[in-house]
């Protein structure tokens, strides 16, 4: 049995024409790790703060652990939670901070100090165990309020956003903190974000939404790979896919500037398209300039001229107009080009994406 689900939940706020989550369902497995990620006012926090007691469920049914939680309160749910405003308390040592929720639940003293010991031990604050707030950094002082939360050993953490206030070496510090507590503890975790990143390299599975509707839930690679519609497929990568407006009769593709390539005819088989407009999609990685893949498809070879270079260390991004698009490749390191010099390239044909024009739903 499911560890939690939320059955067509929805939230509507007195007095707004539209709700603010519309029909969520997601059954969450014990021990799991679930990202809500999505762009700003898509619902993702309203829902977490529904699954915490702190907004009211206007229809639905949230089950946590075999039991309906609507009318549960906060403190009966068996939840800890991580903000994004860390709430320290500015008058208290770290190790009060850490040991003040449990002193409210009537822990007898030595088993909080037990548990403050451990989690001041886990997380690294041995050296900071009897400053306050203002002395700590923002890292340190994120990870004392998530020894706040860990410390009360429940089965559930929520955390909304509790990254977003840091710089972004701390963000990647803090991800592989919070992963491993994950692991440690051993609790069920929904972790809410706006960075697509953060929800990548942390979840066992995201939940893509948009307007208070989820647009999709899967394993990241799956999101990444067979994105259900354009906005999934636009929003989960970094630098994002690229889009062309495109016309497809049977093997030929047109793009908006005049340009021509040829699909497959396996591709045009499922297209089933004679003068169809479609948005076509390609990841930057799956553009390729490499001599073996231009020999290899050298029937699809396109051209254009470089307008920007990133040099990234690892890989570069070249920047270059094609299809009336601008375009990004993410390259080799070693495929150095410079600004105005030409470019050859390919789209990788199996993994060329096709949108609905209209619908923007997933065709190929």
């Amino acid at each position: 049995m499911s560890f939690i689900e939320l059955k067509n939940v929805c939230k509507q706020y007195k007095g707004a024409d539209k709700k603010a989550v519309t029909n969520f369902n997601l059954e969450v497995e014990p021990k799991e790790f679930i990202a809500f990620v999505g762009p700003s006012g898509c619902g993702k926090s309203t829902t977490l703060r529904m699954i915490a007691g702190f907004e009211e469920i206007s229809s639905g049914d949230l089950i946590i652990d075999g039991k309906r939680m609507n009318e549960v309160a906060p403190r009966d749910r068996g939840i800890s939670m991580v903000f994004q405003n860390y709430a320290l308390y500015p008058h208290m040592t770290v190790e009060k901070n850490i040991s003040y929720g449990l002193k409210n639940m009537k822990v007898p003293k030595d088993e909080i100090k037990k548990k403050v010991d451990w989690a001041i031990d886990v997380l690294g604050l041995e050296e900071y165990r009897y400053r306050k707030p203002k002395n700590l950094s923002g890292g340190q002082r994120q990870r004392v309020a998530l020894g706040r939360a860990i410390v009360k050993n429940q089965k559930l953490f929520l955390m909304d956003e509790p990254l977003s206030n840091l710089d972004a070496k701390l963000r990647v510090s803090m991800r592989t903190v919070i992963s491993k507590l994950h692991r440690q503890i051993g609790a069920t975790t929904i972790y809410v974000t706006h960075d697509q990143v953060e929800a990548m390299t942390m979840a066992d599975r995201i939940v893509i939404m948009k307007d208070g509707v989820v647009q999709q839930i899967g394993k990241p690679m799956e999101l990444y790979d067979h994105p259900v519609n354009k906005f999934v497929a636009g929003f989960i990568g970094s630098p994002q896919m690229n889009f062309f407006d495109v016309t497809v009769s049977g093997r030929e593709v047109t793009f908006a500037d005049g340009h021509k390539m040829q699909i497959t005819q396996t591709v045009a088989n499922k297209l089933q398209a004679r003068n169809r407009k479609l948005t076509l999609g390609i990841r930057g990685e799956d553009i390729k300039v490499d001599n073996l893949n231009l020999d290899t498809f050298k029937d699809g070879i396109m051209h254009a001229t470089i307008n920007d270079t990133e040099i990234m260390g690892n890989e570069n991004n070249l920047y270059f107009t094609f299809g009336n698009a601008n375009v990004v490749a993410r390259v080799s390191k070693y495929d150095v080009k410079n600004i105005g010099d030409d470019l050859s390239f390919i789209f990788e044909p199996a993994h060329i994406h096709f949108f609905d024009a209209e619908t923007e739903e997933t065709l190929i």
